[in-house]
């Protein structure tokens, strides 16, 4: 099997394994599904703490709006009665007015937070500093494993508006944020390697031979950026070793300059003409009484 190291940017993303007559047409869409899965993750996974200490998300239209000012617009939230979290609610108000307030107990608040912790770890870039490859398989356990864990907390379901629930129905709208300029389409997207770019229609066997124990970086870059930096030719952790051997290698020079002193040779045992001056008796000579 082919391993291949993904990359955006200078940071990792992913190890993913293949071989080497794949098309790359295939290996792309392979790549950008989990990449884009990841990030649904994160996003999902940055929501639900918000989810567990303040409830869920107000319609639209209520949304930023003081107490005061949802009474004189005479506006209700009809999803307030339905999606009432399992064991009973606790009033945490939402200081910036997105959710309700009517925040899940402190057991079924932990049952999200540990859920968190373990999607999180399943499809963690770590998991390549482990030499673990991740699967579209694992993305979607780790989707599983959240979306039982609001489900346990919240068996009504959640409001159709609620950003967690749009994830989970892939109406998600992430236009104008941030995280829009993270994700990459599949047309879009482009695989760079040894600074060229892998062409559709062709098989990764074109570029790296038929040896099916190679170990490549590829990295990710969206159409009409042009090509990714090089990667550089010292890892991070080589360099560390340089600079602990460069460093080593001064202490030892600076021990063999203080060692190479020439004090001694003003010793009387270093007196070449010491025994000749102590036959002649011209040793322990004093001037004076």
């Amino acid at each position: 099997m082919v391993q291949l190291h993904v990359k955006r940017g200078d940071e990792s993303q992913f190890l993913l394994n293949t071989t080497t007559d794949a098309p790359l047409e295939s290996l792309i869409q392979q790549v950008t599904a989990i990449y884009n899965g990841r990030l649904k993750v994160d996003r999902i996974c940055s929501e639900i703490p918000e989810l567990a200490d303040h409830g869920v998300t107000l319609p639209p239209n209520m949304q930023g709006l003081t107490d005061e000012q949802i009474v004189e617009l005479k506006l209700k939230d009809e999803w307030e009665e339905r999606c009432i979290p399992s064991g009973g609610k606790i009033f945490r108000k939402d200081e910036i007015g997105r959710r309700n307030g009517h925040a899940p107990n402190d057991k079924m608040k932990e049952v999200l937070m540990r859920t968190v912790e373990e999607a999180k770890a399943l499809i963690s870039k770590k998991q390549a500093q482990a030499n673990v490859c991740v699967t579209m398989e694992m993305v979607k356990e780790a989707l599983d494993q959240l979306r039982g864990a609001v489900m346990i907390v919240y068996p009504m379901g959640l409001p159709p508006h609620d950003p967690i629930r749009m994830e989970f129905d892939d109406q998600e709208d992430l236009s104008g944020t941030q995280a829009s300029l993270q994700v990459i389409t599949e047309e879009e997207c482009q695989l760079w390697w040894a600074g060229k770019e892998m062409q559709r229609g062709k098989k990764l066997q074109d570029y790296i031979g038929r040896n099916e124990k190679t170990k490549l970086v590829v990295k990710l870059q969206k159409k009409g950026q042009g090509a990714p930096a090089r990667e550089p030719l010292v890892t991070d952790e080589e360099q560390k070793q340089m600079m602990l051997h460069y460093y080593k290698r001064q202490e030892e020079f600076k021990k063999l300059d203080e060692a190479d002193d020439d004090s001694y040779l003003d010793s009387e045992w270093s007196n070449r003409q010491a025994l000749k001056r102590q036959f002649q008796g011209l040793t322990n000579i004093k001037w004076g009484p």
